[in-house]
């Protein structure tokens, strides 16, 4: 699918610095990564050791294994196609800014704007989903091996906040070693899945029949009477499910907000980009497979909220239980620490061009060429974000999966927009060395018409109590998706009108001269 290309110099970093001169930018960031190291913190960051094993729940309530077995590869087909659109993107614009860059020379400041909050918001959600998941899991093994500790919903929002600030310096103080880390994670989800894998399918006695994993259905959230066999099943309930492969192959825009400090960037990141996308689907099929044959009592995991530690208790002794469990958790851990790195450079790059408030403080690198305050203040907004966690609803995790949903919504609504420019450039689009050729147009409205029903189903109600104006209305219940993301497309949209439309002009250069440009992408007249 990729054009031939180009010869390179015999110095690919030089090449780099160049094409980013030619997009406006001196070389700030320290270009040290590897191809390798930047497939990793995408492929980390998507880490079927977090999502398939925190959202496992979302889909077993809403549609059952079937929800899984056949929703995740499906969900999985039209992500890999968002992917490939983006690694179009990034091969022709590999700079920090990422989408916001994308869609602000495609479209103009106003999209750019958009879009750049969108993506910030999204990625300060999806750090703070990870994170928050990697408490919960770390809560339950301290309370199967410490005595005394309950594993109470303040003790998991004490973990998640430690866990925040310890990514953080890991962020700030191991800068130099990040890309090494990233390679480690590869390594430890590959060998954490085979083995997670290998263990449910030989430690547990008995198994379900392929008829479970593949054709049971189930609707446990309380909808439509709990009935499986209607059009609200299949058309509201199953939908609710695809939050669990939505939400696990998200973050892959990693692989561009990090092009700022990779070799050969145009033709890496974007191999990068796609690969990650496709072994992750891969890899958590398989792994979700593993979990459906070795439910154990269905009944008794439905009562505990589809939670996977349920799943996993039931179907494993006690020291394999705790072995799977602190196999997910470090690779949770690794995931949350990917996260950090991507929302800081998006947040350094948005900065960058003055659309972050305060854009001074955020754009400031330590001797490392660290963005340090921004690192700093994305994980202080994560922890906000999360704040609702702090509300018990009896044991349904209402608030994390709505941040998962402002996660989901903000990233691929972030997504869109570049993916609609490109549609709408046609053949003005210049492309870099890594191109869908023909195929950019069904691909593209493919990419497009599945985000906005995403986007759509999440903002929805997850339980009939968080229905407003309804006998039983509670808010604890709420998803309060929408309300955050509402806020967010107010206060962005009312910024925009009153005052950013009169001085942000989209990506600011940062270098008085390049050097000569070559082909690059058309803007829209």
């Amino acid at each position: 699918m990729a054009t031939a290309s180009p010869p390179q110099s015999a110095n690919p970093a030089d090449d780099d610095s160049k094409r980013l001169a030619e997009l406006g930018y001196k070389q700030e960031l320290h270009r040290g990564w590897s191809g390798f190291s930047n497939f990793a913190i995408s492929f980390s960051i998507i880490s079927i050791l977090s999502g398939c094993f925190t959202t496992f729940g979302q889909a077993w309530m809403n549609g059952g294994p079937i929800a899984i077995s056949w929703g995740w590869p499906i969900i999985s087909a039209f992500i890999l196609i968002i992917g490939l659109c983006m690694s179009e993107l990034v091969s022709a614009f590999p700079t920090a800014g990422g989408i916001y860059w994308w869609a602000s020379r495609l479209g103009g400041p106003a999209y750019g704007w958009f879009t750049g909050w969108f993506n910030l918001i999204g990625l300060v959600a999806v750090t703070a989903s990870v994170d928050y998941g990697c408490a919960t899991f770390l809560n339950l093994i301290f309370a199967n091996t410490i005595n005394g500790w309950s594993g109470s919903l303040h003790q998991a929002f004490g973990l998640f906040i430690a866990i925040l600030a310890l990514h953080a310096l890991i962020n700030i103080f191991g800068a130099r070693v990040i890309d090494s880390l990233q390679n480690i994670s590869v390594w430890w989800h590959v060998a954490g899945v085979a083995a997670v894998v290998l263990i449910l399918v030989f430690v547990p006695a008995t198994h379900q029949s392929a008829s479970f994993v593949f054709t049971r259905t189930i609707n446990a959230n309380g909808f439509f009477h709990q009935h499986t066999g209607t059009a609200g099943f299949w058309l509201y309930v199953l939908p609710l499910g695809g939050l669990l492969t939505q939400y696990t192959i998200t973050g892959f825009d990693a692989c561009a907000h990090v092009s700022e400090e990779t070799v050969g960037a145009a033709r890496t990141a974007a191999s990068g980009l796609w690969r990650s996308i496709f072994y992750s689907a891969v890899g958590g099929w398989i792994l979700l497979l593993a979990f459906l044959f070795a439910v154990k009592d269905p009944n008794n995991l439905t009562a505990s909220f589809g939670f996977s530690g349920t799943l996993l208790q039931d179907a494993l002794s006690s020291g394999f239980f705790k072995a799977v469990l602190v196999i997910s958790t470090i690779g949770q851990f690794l995931c949350g620490m990917s996260c950090v790195t991507s929302m800081s450079r998006m947040m350094f790059a948005f900065s960058r061009d003055g659309a972050v408030p305060g854009w001074r403080v955020w754009t400031r690198l330590d001797g490392n060429g660290t963005p340090v305050n921004a690192v700093i203040a994305g994980c202080v907004a994560g922890g906000l974000l999360t704040l609702p966690a702090l509300y018990q609803n009896n044991g349904a995790p209402i608030a994390f999966y709505a941040v998962v949903s402002v996660a989901v919504i903000g990233l691929y609504l972030a997504f869109l927009i570049p993916i609609m420019l490109r549609l709408r450039m046609g053949d003005r689009f210049t492309p870099g060395p890594w191109t869908l050729g023909r195929h950019y147009k069904w691909m593209g409205w493919a990419a497009s018409i599945e985000i906005i029903v995403v986007a759509v189903y999440f903002i929805l109600p997850t339980v009939p109590a968080g229905v407003p104006f309804t006998k039983g209305f509670s808010w604890p219940s709420v998803n309060y998706a929408p309300i955050a993301v509402g806020v967010m497309v107010l206060g962005v949209g009312l910024w925009w009108l009153l005052s950013a439309r009169k001085w942000f002009t989209g990506p600011r250069r940062t270098i008085d001269e390049a050097p000569t440009p070559q082909p690059t992408p058309a803007q829209v007249e």
